[in-house]
């Protein structure tokens, strides 16, 4: 078998994406050239390495074998090239962290400032993930680690803990639910609704099939302050994290009262592999967001 890194790159991000498609452009290879280089490496090895649907491919037994090793040749590819240039002369190097939509908004911005400012030579590559996708991923090494919420499984990564996340339902001032203590999630069905375009309305739309309804969406934003603008003005109701109603509550006329359904308080975890060491830059990270509350 003669895999170069190269093959070995396009293969994970093939796996990755599920696709192998996206994987070429992540590559930056033509898709023909991808398909040739992987008929290349199936003829190689002997085995098929992908099983192809209509919906993308995934990695075979065989596959799966070829993505663990191919991680691990790459992990010391990189760490080689960090120590051979002392981890500072000239050497950029980037972590790729997952985070779900509260942690991404709300509190790295934040916790990740004055970390990035102290360390001019690492870029951190983040990306928006439903906490599901995220635990896959760190798990298949394509992440050195993830911010999830305690809601899912994290078998077989271990975790720290990282931040509360409590969701609440905003609505205008003079709304009649406004002075309540507390709302249920049910309650609130029939309303009018101003969603969130991002992993964090997933878990809500999840939460309203459970009971067997489906939230009447008007409209979905990016931001959280465009959600809070939107209830202000009477568009409807909104679900947003509490330190983003807090925030809003200062210049617009909304309040903000607590979901009282047990999954609206989730704590954020990160999420790591214990058994595969992280470079020492992503080490590094990774304690000052676990300390950094």
């Amino acid at each position: 078998m003669r895999f170069d890194l190269a093959d070995l790159r396009l293969f994970l991000a093939i796996v990755e994406a599920g696709s192998i498609t996206h994987g070429a452009q992540t590559t930056n290879l033509s898709v023909a050239a991808a398909s040739e280089r992987l008929r290349d490496m199936e003829a190689s090895g002997g085995v098929q390495l992908l099983e192809r649907g209509r919906r993308g491919v995934t990695p075979t037994r065989a596959g799966d074998t070829l993505a663990h090793h191919a991680r691990l040749v790459l992990h010391q590819v990189g760490a080689m090239h960090a120590e051979m240039s002392e981890h500072a002369r000239g050497l950029r190097s980037s972590i790729r962290v997952l985070a779900n939509t509260a942690a991404i908004t709300e509190f790295l911005p934040e916790r990740l400032a004055p970390w990035l400012a102290a360390h001019r030579q690492v870029d951190v590559d983040l990306a928006e993930r439903p906490s599901r996708e995220t635990v896959a991923a760190v798990a298949r090494g394509t992440a050195a680690f993830g911010i999830v919420s305690d809601a899912v499984d994290t078998t077989p990564l271990a975790t720290l803990p990282f931040a509360v996340d409590r969701l609440v339902v905003v609505l205008p001032r003079d709304h009649p639910m406004a002075m309540q203590k507390q709302i249920a999630f049910p309650d609130i069905l029939s309303e009018d609704y101003v969603g969130f375009a991002g992993a964090l309305q997933d878990h809500i739309d999840q939460q309203a099939l459970r009971v067997g309804q489906k939230l009447h969406s008007r409209v979905r934003l990016r931001t959280f302050e465009g959600i809070c603008r939107q209830v202000a003005a009477g568009v409807g109701l909104g679900i947003v994290p509490e330190v983003a109603a807090r925030r809003c509550r200062r210049s617009l006329p909304i309040a903000s009262v607590r979901l009282s359904d047990p999954w609206a308080t989730r704590r954020l975890l990160l999420c790591f592999q214990e058994t595969q060491p992280l470079d020492p830059a992503a080490e590094q990270l990774l304690a000052h967001l676990a300390t950094s509350e």
